[in-house]
Order: structure tokens, then C-alpha cells, then sequence
């Protein structure tokens, strides 16, 4: 019997526009890969944009621009479909996810391995097009990759790996342009794991009564029944760690006025936040899509009138 959800009653079967066009046999796949959710893409891009835009004083490199684009897209794709392989058993028995292709067999597990490896493979051609540097990072950040779906069954903080996985392609942005990790790439870095933090701990609030049932772990269970004050904290370290950077990179005003606004931001959050109310829940851990848009657009401006 599944575990049922009382803020959230039924599974998730929420159809998006590129989804519908497609051919049935491809729709599966398309929600595999979450095609018609792309906040997950955004999250992942997000602080390989503001690393482009720190290194080149504002005026990013369209082609790296293009490659990290692409390369958020497959590596989040390829992310989504190891992620469901690995939980398809705990996702057959949460009632937000049970209607996963692979949980509901849709797509049976052999034929989801063989799109991850073209997922994959889609994901090294593009290697080719970066220098040494930037491409060691990458193949080092697969251990972050494949390790954690596997976290939250050994510790309560599997939200730290996601943000050590999420926010490398700060680290490899800098390197592909500049050969080098700078000491503001680092700082960003460190901002998005405790911005990762505080937005996907608001995630997976969605699912804490169920996860506790069947003994899945995660920050939101780790926190109690008053996460907001903690959710407050990272994000507050994430602010600090953004103004670090901005520091070290001699960023303008207007990257000032970025992070001004984004902690305003992330101050509706922690105030506004209903840890028992999933639909309040996953509106505020979209928004976050546009704290990544208002500080690289920040930078952007910063650089310009600088």
C-alpha cells in the first residue's frame, strides 16, 4: 500500500506543453528527464553563468555559453533517469512519484540504462570543445554524479552532495575560460552549496512524512518541525559568500543591488514557508530559478558600469 500524502493526495501526473507533442512512445522519456520541468536545468546553469560572466568582466563567451547550456541540459537529463533507476523502489511507494516512468513501468530499467549512456556519451562530446583543465574537473565532479542519489539511505544530508554536485560547473566555467580556478569561482561555489542547501531542504519538505515512513533521510527530517530558521541561515551564508565573491572579482553596483534583492528574496521564503503545505513548498523552491537570473544579471550589469 502506498504511503499517502495528505497535503499532496495524488501522484504527480502534471502534462507539459513539449510532452503533448510529442509521439506517445517518446512521452515516457520526456518525462524520464523531467523535459517539461526544467527548474532543475536552471538550478544546474545558473552558477556556471555567473562564473562565465565573473571571469569575463561581463561580457560571457557565447560559445562556452552555448556549451554549458547544453551540457546542463543532458547532464540534468542524465541526472533525472540514474536518479529513478537507482529509487525506483522508494518512488513506487511515495505518492508524489509513484507515477515515474521507470516506478510505474513505463520504461523498464534496461531501456532507461541504454538512454542514460547516450545521455552520457551526448555529454563527452562535448568535452572535446574544452581545455585539459575543464575537462579533469568534469570527469572528477561523476563522483559526485553517481554518489548521490545513493545519500539520502546513509545520511541526513544528502542536500550538501546535491549542492557539491549542482554548483561544480562554477568551478569548471572558470577553468574553460581562463585555464585557472580563481579565488571568486571558489566563493561562488561555496554560495550555491549552501543556496542548494536552503532550496532543495524546501523540496523535499514536500515528502518529509512520507520519507520518514519508509526511512528515506533527508535535511527536512534532520531540521524538525521548524526548518525555516535553519533554511534562513544557509541562505544567509549563501548571500555572504556571493558578496565574497563580488569582493575579490571588483564587482560594480549593480551586483550589489542583485544580492540585496535576492536576500529580500530569500527572506519571503523563510518567512512565508509552510513546511506542511507542499504546494506553498514547491512555489518558493521554483522561485529560485529566478535568484540564479537576478545575480547573473547582476554581474552582467556590474561589469558594464563598473
Amino acid at each position: 500500500m502506498n504511503v499517502t500524502n495528505l497535503n499532496n493526495p495524488s501522484p504527480d501526473k502534471r502534462v507539459g506543453y513539449i510532452e503533448r507533442l510529442l509521439p506517445r512512445r517518446l512521452k515516457p522519456y520526456a518525462a524520464l528527464v523531467r523535459l517539461d520541468r526544467p527548474i532543475g536545468t536552471w538550478l544546474l546553469l545558473w552558477p556556471c553563468f555567473w562564473s562565465l560572466a565573473l571571469v569575463t568582466n561581463g561580457m560571457p563567451d557565447i560559445r562556452l555559453c552555448g556549451i554549458f547550456a547544453l551540457g546542463a541540459l543532458l547532464m540534468r537529463s542524465a541526472g533525472c533517469v540514474y536518479n529513478d533507476i537507482i529509487d525506483r523502489k522508494i518512488d513506487s511507494k511515495v505518492q508524489r512519484t509513484l507515477s515515474r516512468p521507470i516506478a510505474s513501468g513505463q520504461i523498464s530499467v534496461r531501456n532507461a540504462l541504454l538512454f542514460l549512456t547516450a545521455l552520457l556519451a551526448a555529454s563527452c562530446l562535448l568535452l572535446i570543445l574544452l581545455n585539459d583543465l575543464a575537462i579533469y574537473l568534469c570527469i572528477a565532479s561523476l563522483f559526485l554524479v553517481f554518489t548521490y542519489p545513493l545519500m539520502k539511505r546513509i545520511t541526513h544530508w544528502p542536500q550538501i552532495f546535491l549542492g557539491l554536485t549542482f554548483n561544480w560547473g562554477a568551478l569548471v566555467a572558470w577553468a574553460a575560460y581562463d585555464n585557472s580556478i580563481g579565488l571568486p569561482a571558489v566563493f561562488l561555489y561555496i554560495a550555491g552549496i549552501f543556496w542548494t542547501l536552503g532550496y532543495d531542504t524546501i523540496y523535499a519538505l514536500q515528502d518529509k512524512a512520507e520519507d520518514s515512513i519508509i526511512g528515506v533521510k533527508s535535511s527536512a527530517i534532520a531540521l524538525g518541525d521548524k526548518p525555516n530558521k535553519w533554511i534562513g541561515a544557509f541562505y544567509a551564508l549563501s548571500t555572504c559568500f556571493l558578496c565574497i565573491a563580488g569582493l575579490f572579482s571588483n564587482a560594480g553596483w549593480p551586483l550589489w543591488i542583485a544580492i540585496s534583492i535576492c536576500a529580500v528574496h530569500f527572506l519571503w521564503q523563510t518567512w512565508s514557508l509552510l513546511p506542511n503545505n507542499s504546494n506553498n513548498c514547491l512555489l518558493r523552491f521554483r522561485s529560485n530559478a529566478w535568484v540564479g537570473a537576478i545575480i547573473f544579471f547582476g554581474i552582467l550589469c556590474s561589469n558594464i558600469w563598473n
